[in-house]
């Protein structure tokens, strides 16, 4: 599993949400995407709202993330 997590460099609940999914990455791979960037991963996984962040176990979509979350929310889930 992973999760892949949607930014964008404009976004400031984003950066917010960087150092976080900076302490995730310690339990799980996390992926950053920039929306802007690769626009088709993004729409693939229909990110509506930035920041969005998805946890997928190959390209199946397990569990989704929209906003700004605790740090333990991201790790309870990959329980």
């Amino acid at each position: 599993m992973k999760y892949l997590y949607f930014s964008a460099a404009w976004c400031g609940p984003c950066k917010t949400l960087g150092p976080i999914m900076d302490e995730v990455s310690s339990k799980v791979s996390v992926e950053k995407i920039d929306v802007d960037l690769d626009y088709e991963t993004a729409q693939k996984y229909g990110v509506r709202n930035i920041p969005t962040v998805v946890l997928v176990d190959g390209v199946t979509e397990v569990k989704r993330f929209i906003g700004v979350q605790p740090t333990q929310n991201y790790i309870n889930a990959l329980k």
